[in-house]
């Protein structure tokens, strides 16, 4: 008897019923008959499917109808290969509701910019200049001549020409923080910020023993006065300002303001660190505060909310010698050099113009979503029109820290105002983030739900109990 007769002889799987003329197309019918299988238990997850050929020959049919049976179940998530070992039976896939993150501050996909091309043409001009040894060795920290020379032209726009010998490159704006922190002030020291302010600097100063306190701000930032006043009180280390679509109110101060806080560090003989990563994001600026107080301004612009989070390489403008040497020492104490690929990309796009123009789809994506923001929340939209947030106060019925936990259980996340605050939460607020989600038409529909939220008062959310 041949191998074929033996073959056809043996019985059906018990979940695969005759082949009918009549009933469609015979792959179709090899795929239904799995998924009945697997709905009503007859085939498990992990059971062992026939091969192929012997089920094409048990049914009497070409090998083709059997694999787009198997194909189309594949498809429908019913079954997994496994290479030699065969076909199985897949376990289910849990469906989760992924949720919309308006939470984190990062860059918009830019429309009409490939990414994945620029990635691998940059990585391609490095690899083809570089010493891949080179790539992967230790390196000084501070970085290369050629990545302060980036550097330069990268805060050209801000400052114009620079001495690349007054830059240091680091692993990322918080990490230029807190190094700035260690080497300019001692525990138990003082340092001065809005009353709102970047949560990575409270996190930094708390772990490294340093006191916050929060100086009084308007509509156009710190107020002069106030600061002058919390210099002679309290002998600050350091002033933390963001003065350009601040993070998180989205306030930009105006030059005048910026002249007089100046003016303040300058009198007080007070350090001031401008951490300033949305300028180039921002419509016309004014001028940087460290153009009117060069001494006793420390500038920091970084690249991950410009072009991408996963550089991790931002430019700090440290004219001090000294200073800089105390700063690298610092950094050196906990990041002792830049990723050396990461940092040669950031490198070669500066310098061949691939960053300036992502930074510009990256800006006119940001636009366009501000003016969604607008639409949809109406009334309550307070936001510049550029950038990558906008602050909401909120009505009186709502609370921030509230809002945020509706807005949680409605699959929506956002931050409340306590995540920014120096002491006491002094506005009752949350921070939107635009740029988080990548698809628009989910973009829309985050902020739909939260203008719903908005609309309403809220119910109330009883404790749970674990």
């Amino acid at each position: 008897m041949s191998q074929l007769k033996t073959i056809q002889d043996e019985p059906l799987p018990r979940w695969l019923p005759r082949l009918a003329a009549n009933k469609g197309p015979r792959f179709l019918q090899i795929a239904d008959a799995l998924q009945a299988a697997v709905a009503d238990g007859s085939l498990a997850p992990g059971d062992r499917l026939p091969p192929q050929r012997q089920l094409a020959a048990q049914l009497d049919v070409d090998l083709t109808t059997i694999t787009r049976g198997y194909d189309e179940a594949r498809r429908r998530n019913l079954l997994e290969g496994r290479g030699a070992r065969g076909t199985y039976v897949a376990a289910p896939k849990a469906e989760l509701t992924a949720i919309l993150d308006l939470s984190m501050n990062t860059p918009p996909p830019p429309h009409g910019v490939d990414f994945d091309d620029m990635l691998k043409q940059g990585l391609s001009q490095v690899l083809m200049r570089a010493d891949s040894e080179l790539l992967m060795t230790y390196h000084p920290g501070g970085g290369s001549d050629s990545d302060r020379k980036a550097g330069a032209r990268w805060l050209a726009p801000m400052f114009g020409p620079l001495d690349a010998g007054q830059i240091v490159v680091c692993p990322g704006a918080q990490a230029a923080i807190a190094a700035l922190i260690l080497a300019l002030t001692e525990p138990g020291d003082v340092i001065l910020a809005e009353p709102s302010t970047y949560p990575g600097l409270l996190a930094a100063a708390t772990r490294f023993g340093r006191h916050i306190i929060a100086v009084e701000a308007d509509r156009h930032g710190m107020l002069p006065g106030m600061l002058e006043q919390a210099c002679r009180r309290h002998k600050p280390g350091l002033v933390y300002l963001n003065p350009t679509l601040q993070n998180p109110t989205a306030i930009t101060m105006p030059e005048r303001r910026r002249k007089e806080l100046a003016g303040v560090a300058q009198r007080c003989k007070v350090r001031i660190v401008e951490d300033d990563p949305y300028w180039l994001l921002a419509d016309a600026p004014p001028p940087p505060i460290a153009t009117f107080a060069p001494e006793q301004v420390i500038y920091i612009s970084t690249l991950s909310k410009c072009l991408t989070p996963g550089l991790r390489v931002a430019f700090v403008l440290l004219r001090e010698p000294i200073e800089r040497e105390r700063f690298l020492a610092a950094l050196r104490s906990f990041a002792l050099m830049l990723a050396p690929l990461t940092a040669a990309l950031a490198t070669q796009w500066i310098l061949d113009g691939s960053a300036g123009r992502l930074m510009e789809g990256i800006r006119s994506e940001a636009r366009l979503r501000h003016r969604m923001a607008r639409d949809i929340l109406a009334g309550r939209y307070s936001g510049a029109g550029d950038g990558l947030h906008v602050w909401l106060e909120l009505p009186a019925y709502w609370n921030s820290a509230q809002l945020a936990r509706a807005a949680a259980s409605d699959g929506v996340a956002v931050t409340p105002a306590e995540a920014f605050a120096t002491g006491s939460v002094s506005i009752n607020a949350i921070r939107i983030s635009l740029g988080s989600i990548k698809d628009r038409g989910r973009l829309q529909a985050g902020l739909q739900r939260l203008s719903h939220l908005l609309a309403r008062r809220p119910e109330s959310f009883g404790a749970v109990v674990v």
